[in-house]
């Protein structure tokens, strides 16, 4: 009797853990492709650093997380593009259409923005530290928590007017102007 009940029903071990672990393996690769982000299926992540990308046209294109480093892109066009989390560090984007850029978290550094339009741009969560913002068009650009020199903040404030049309942020109250 002790034998049988040893011996008894091997198939119950199948029938029973085969569908767990058909369900766990389903469970795993669902989770897995949920966490996968809609930003990186669809946008390009490039590295243009050192490159001279005078005038190019950017413009609309998703490039977050790409990097630009000691690029020089005057003139060029970032109209609405969407580069979050990219690297400028030390980059030319002197004459360059800014207009509605997305920069939030970006890392741009020693850039020069010189008679840039950064109208209505998102620099929300930036590092702008010692970059030059000679006569530029900052209306409506949103610099929340944006991390930069004091004499920077000064200078922005100065020239500072509108409001961000996508967060409806003030661009005096994002540089926490005076």
């Amino acid at each position: 009797m002790a034998h049988r009940a040893t011996t008894a029903h091997p198939q119950c071990f199948n029938l029973i853990t085969m569908p767990s672990i058909r369900l766990l393996i389903s469970f795993i690769v669902a989770i897995a492709f949920l966490l996968m982000s809609p930003v990186s299926l669809k946008a390009e992540t490039l590295s243009f650093s050192h490159a001279q990308l005078k005038g190019r046209d950017f413009s609309g294109r998703m490039l977050a997380g790409s990097g630009f480093a000691n690029a020089n892109m005057e003139g060029a066009n970032f109209e609405n593009a969407d580069v979050r989390g990219s690297v400028f560090s030390a980059s030319i984007l002197r004459n360059a259409n800014l207009r509605s850029t997305d920069f939030s978290s970006g890392l741009l550094d020693q850039t020069d923005f010189a008679k840039a339009d950064l109208s209505n741009a998102l620099l929300v969560e930036t590092i702008l530290l010692r970059s030059t913002f000679d006569f530029v068009n900052i209306d409506g650009a949103d610099f929340s928590d944006a991390i930069m020199d004091g004499g920077q903040r000064k200078w922005l404030c100065s020239k500072a007017k509108g409001t961000n049309s996508k967060t409806g942020v003030d661009t005096r109250d994002s540089l926490e102007c005076e």
